[in-house]
């Protein structure tokens, strides 16, 4: 593959990270995800065709035993638990939220634990006990509760800030969601994940490596245009392989 100038400084920073003995973290979350599509099969096979491992947000209400075998014996699969329904309880002029305080904190997280339970039964070789809150929002009240639903980690989409729960969070998003709902600019979106990873390798540098220290890139497969889809082949062709950086598997950012 030709690489234009913008895919040159992603090349350009994770060769200085190699160069000071470092490896960058990368990492994918797709959001919604509930049953076998023609989208989710594109994505899940150009990530097999580079090894990069994905992670996806599946609202548990509507997931759909269809979606458990597709992924069944595929190693580098994650399921989290993306709320419970994916439905807005935000009234009019508010943004979206499920996990907001519209609702008795006592009955969101009785949601929340039958989505740990139904995902557990469904994906039980896929399965990790984190939260991902449909439209990335919470109500920060909730957060020192998310153990008492199951979970040890909660992703959410912006740099990660001091929680009282551990956070393994996305920075990047594809979609241009405010306008033409299609891909972003591919120099942008490269100019984002340079900014990123710059900051990553930069902050880690002699510091004990932490979740928070990570590139996390955010798709919605069932809304991928061509240039999205074109975008992710170039940057795993980019970044697969190169010693300056790495893909890992969501549950091992929890782990650490």
């Amino acid at each position: 593959m030709t690489v234009d100038a913008d895919w040159h400084l992603l090349v350009d920073e994770l060769d200085r990270a190699h160069v000071r003995g470092r490896k960058v973290d990368f990492w994918l979350r797709d959001d919604d995800a509930t049953e076998p599509s023609a989208p989710l099969d594109r994505l899940l096979s150009l990530a097999a065709s580079h090894a990069v491992p994905v992670t996806l947000a599946v609202p548990p209400a509507p997931a759909t035993e269809a979606l458990a075998r597709r992924l069944a014996g595929l190693a580098d699969v994650c399921v989290t638990v993306h709320g419970w329904a994916h439905r807005n309880h935000a009234p009019p002029g508010e943004k979206k939220q499920e996990l907001g305080a519209h609702r008795p904190h006592v009955m969101i997280l009785d949601e929340l634990r039958c989505g740990v339970e139904r995902l557990q039964t469904l994906f039980p070789e896929h399965f990790i006990p984190m939260l991902v809150p449909p439209w990335n929002r919470i109500d920060p009240a909730l957060l020192q509760r998310l153990p008492e639903a199951g979970f040890a980690a909660l992703s959410v989409f912006g740099p990660e800030k001091p929680s009282p729960f551990p956070l393994v969070n996305t920075h990047v998003d594809v979609m241009d969601w405010r306008g033409t709902r299609g891909c972003r600019d591919h120099g942008i979106i490269i100019a984002d994940i340079v900014s990123r990873t710059r900051q990553v390798s930069g902050d880690i540098e002699g510091k004990e490596h932490q979740s928070g220290r990570t590139v996390g890139l955010l798709t919605h497969h069932l809304v991928h245009d061509e240039a999205v889809w074109d975008f992710l082949e170039k940057l795993f062709t980019v970044t697969a392989g190169h010693p300056g950086c790495q893909w890992r598997q969501a549950k091992d950012l929890i782990d650490r």
